[in-house]
């Protein structure tokens, strides 16, 4: 079977292609209400703490949420979930664009529905990450990740880009699109079935001790803990798109167009590669591999953060976010390998607050750097602790370093 032909296989399985569009529709509407709540923010406040405190309404509500919603994923319908998560930040949506049509909008109030938000993304994480395994054959996975990575950065390029020229015409149409894209994934996964789910659920215990299962899980498995921990200190000290703002309007003086475009940067970086790594799925070397993409991330960050030019920004991230894409995948096939199912969701939940979460909290600290010690600064500080990071867990995690195949890690199915 030709490598063309594996890729057009996992999209005729069934409920797959409805869930990537679905998913499609969602992060595209995430983008754009990124850029557009970050930009107009700062343009009430004109204060780089300001965009700290978005990411930091955001990450509270996920650090309270990740675990108790993790454990609902493995007790409960991960698709019912997963719409329900949808239902609320399309709320979210609506209530940005009443804000934003308010004559005198007050930034607390922003916060406060970003908070909910928050609350929403807890649930979106964990569910998402553990329902592909049921939609998708087990002998596809590792292509269908790769091939799902690829698809949601079409929405992170082209989302950045849209809510830029949106933000131009007037907030409150940005967040009616953003509303209206989260109603349509709503009504493309009613159908999606999950025929690969395991009718197996974790036993009835404490819910201190269902909430940490996951953890447990992590450390016992040296490969896995590395790998999560090896990308969380990578995007919390390493991660610049919280300054993108602050780069866009003071050092390359671009507009609310550049910040879209030096956005859609990092994402079509990673469209890029995933689109190599679903037509060739990395087989070997996939350790030294992911720690070679944090180190080429911590240095394409080090590029951007002195750079006064848009074109080598703009490819400084564009290699950042192709370098993160192999890590990303890396990293996700290893846990959804490792873990059997009725285990995903609480082990995608510990992912999710040590990785998603860590973007939240990586805005908080480039913006709190920003405000001590200066935009430029703050971004060359982050590119060199990436750089000491991955050096350490080279050292510290061997065994990861060690990994050859997928398929070392993998465990037997039932």
């Amino acid at each position: 079977m030709s490598l063309d032909s594996g890729r057009t296989r996992i999209l005729t399985q069934p409920g797959f292609l409805p869930f990537l569009i679905a998913r499609l529709a969602a992060v595209f509407a995430m983008q754009i209400q990124a850029v557009v709540v970050a930009w107009q923010v700062y343009d009430l406040t004109r204060d780089p703490l300001a965009l700290a405190y978005v990411g930091l309404a955001q990450f509270i509500p996920m650090l309270v949420l990740l675990l108790p919603a993790g454990d609902l994923a493995d007790r409960h319908s991960r698709k019912r979930l997963l719409a329900a998560s949808w239902l609320v930040q399309a709320l979210c949506s609506g209530l940005l664009l009443w804000l934003s049509l308010s004559p005198s909008p007050q930034v607390p109030y922003y916060y406060a529905v970003l908070v909910l938000y928050g609350c929403a993304r807890a649930f979106t994480g964990p569910t998402l990450q553990s329902l592909l395994p049921q939609i998708v054959p087990r002998e596809q996975l590792a292509r269908a990740i790769a091939v799902n990575s690829m698809i949601m950065k079409l929405a992170v390029i082209a989302g950045p880009l849209v809510g830029g020229l949106l933000y131009a015409l007037g907030g409150s149409l940005a967040y009616g699109v953003c509303l209206a894209a989260f109603v349509l994934a709503l009504m493309l996964l009613i159908p999606v079935q999950t025929r690969y789910a395991d009718s197996q659920r974790p036993p009835e215990a404490t819910a201190w001790r269902r909430f940490t299962a996951g953890i447990g899980y992590i450390r016992s498995r040296p490969i896995i803990l590395g790998a999560i921990s090896l990308d969380l200190f990578a995007v919390l000290l390493g991660g610049v798109v919280a300054l993108l703002p602050i780069y866009a309007q003071e050092v390359l003086q671009v507009g609310p167009e550049g910040l879209g475009a030096l956005r859609s940067a990092i994402a079509l970086g990673a469209l890029l590669m995933g689109m190599v790594l679903s037509v060739w799925a990395l087989s070997r070397h996939v350790g030294p591999a992911m720690f070679i993409a944090v180190i080429i991330f911590g240095v394409a960050n080090l590029v951007f953060a002195f750079s006064t030019l848009f074109w080598l920004s703009f490819v400084a991230l564009l290699i950042a976010g192709a370098a993160d894409m192999i890590s990303v995948y890396v990293r996700s096939t290893l846990i959804q390998l490792a873990t059997p199912d009725n285990m995903r969701g609480r082990v995608s939940a510990v992912n999710m607050l040590f990785i998603g979460s860590s973007n939240e909290l990586g805005e908080f600290r480039a913006g709190t750097s920003a405000a001590w010690f200066g935009t430029v600064p703050a971004a060359a500080i982050g590119g060199v602790a990436t750089l000491v990071v991955a050096g350490t867990w080279m050292w510290g995690f061997r065994s990861l370093l060690r990994v050859d195949k997928f398929s070392d890690v993998e465990i037997p199915t039932r």
